[in-house]
């Protein structure tokens, strides 16, 4: 099997199964607990804490742990905005993950916050003019993604920063699909508030954190115990918070800018083969300014469905047909509609998402005959 589709999840790394084993069994103590076995789990989550502090540049009393990307998401839009003393509306795009857009919509509901979705170009990229025309002194908080999981392009998040800032308001960024993907420093993004997901990064599913900068207050929404400086309360997973550190010390370490550069390259690589081999097929979002290892391509005359089924039972090459919180919907991708795409040229995506450069060898032919082979068909 060939898999692409670690647009989705990733599996996890041998390194941090064994980081995590001691306190899965043995070293199953409470952190919370004042003796030896607590005592031990405070120490390891005090550890993994800092692991993820280091990898960001920041301090390790702004690192909170999740289960997952999509609290993260949740317990930044939510609790930035209730948090905030001013300004009642919220700024965001409309290529976002659910777990941000639904947030959104939860704060217009029930909190009365108006909320604005930028839109995107072509590339799927915001517009800066427009960003800068509605982000005001009303504005509490501004959460747009540094990459998009769907067509990999990148956000201009340092700029929206800075516009966000000059008004009063706060930044959040999803960087759950950029992480180990790209440089993610928050300082240098300018970011308040910035999101990640174990399980693209080679932990489990499961594991998450948010980094909040010190000093920006934020409301919790888990209540309980206090556990998180009371900002998530509930027993910590010290096991998933290890997991969740060691892989992303082994996505920003030494040697990743080469391996960046190598996913690249064979990304590259193979978007020209599958544009010169399929005639008439589109690559969805940013030519150059995209994660390295993502290519998403639209197959006019086909079912994105099809090629996806093809590939996998011919080829034994698994990938997607975009983001896996909306598969088995029949409706066409919001976010490929945001680009401008018909309906019927949207249902026809294809997304590819690697780990490593050697991961496209000899996909783009496998690609080009499935297509061809269901045109033909389609006659």
């Amino acid at each position: 099997m060939r898999y692409l589709d670690a647009a989705a999840t990733t599996p996890v790394r041998r390194e941090v199964l064994e980081a995590m084993w001691p306190y899965l069994t043995g070293e199953f103590g409470n952190p919370s607990s004042r003796h030896g076995l607590g005592d031990a789990a405070a120490r390891a989550l005090t550890a993994a804490r800092a692991q993820v502090a280091t990898a960001l540049g920041g301090r390790p009393t702004e690192v909170v742990f999740t289960a997952g990307g999509t609290e993260a998401d949740n317990l930044a839009v939510k609790g930035l905005a209730l948090a905030r003393p001013r300004g009642r509306a919220i700024v965001t795009s409309v290529v976002e993950h659910p777990a941000v857009l639904e947030a959104c919509d939860y704060l217009a509901r029930f909190h009365g916050f108006n909320v604005h979705r930028l839109g995107v170009d072509g590339d799927g990229v915001v517009d800066l003019a427009e960003a800068a025309h509605v982000i005001d002194e009303d504005t509490a908080l501004v959460s747009v993604m540094l990459a998009n999981n769907e067509i990999g392009s990148l956000q201009p998040v340092a700029e929206l920063a800075a516009i966000a800032h000059r008004a009063g308001a706060l930044m959040h960024t999803d960087a759950v699909q950029a992480m180990g993907a790209v440089a993610v420093h928050p300082a240098d993004l300018g970011v308040d508030a910035l999101s990640l997901s174990g399980h693209k990064l080679g932990a489990p599913k499961g594991s998450g954190a948010l980094w909040v900068r010190r000093g920006v207050a934020l409301e919790p929404l888990v209540h309980g115990g206090g556990q998180e400086r009371g900002r998530r309360s509930g027993t910590e997973d010290v096991a998933a918070a290890v997991g969740l550190a060691t892989a992303v010390r082994l996505a920003t370490g030494p040697g990743c800018d080469e391996e960046r550069a190598d996913l690249a390259a064979g990304r590259d690589a193979f978007v020209r083969e599958v544009l010169e081999g399929a005639p008439g097929a589109l690559l969805t979002g940013h030519a150059e300014h995209r994660l390295p290892g993502h290519a998403s391509f639209c197959f006019p005359g086909t079912s994105g469905e099809a090629v996806l089924l093809v590939l996998e039972h011919d080829h034994g090459i698994v990938c997607s047909s975009g983001s896996a919180c909306a598969a088995g919907s029949d409706e066409p991708s919001a976010v490929l509609l945001a680009l401008g795409l018909e309906p019927e040229v949207a249902q026809t995506a294809v997304r590819f998402a690697a780990v490593s450069g050697a991961d496209f060898d000899g996909v783009a032919a496998a690609v080009i005959n499935a297509v061809s082979t269901l045109r033909a068909l389609a006659g």
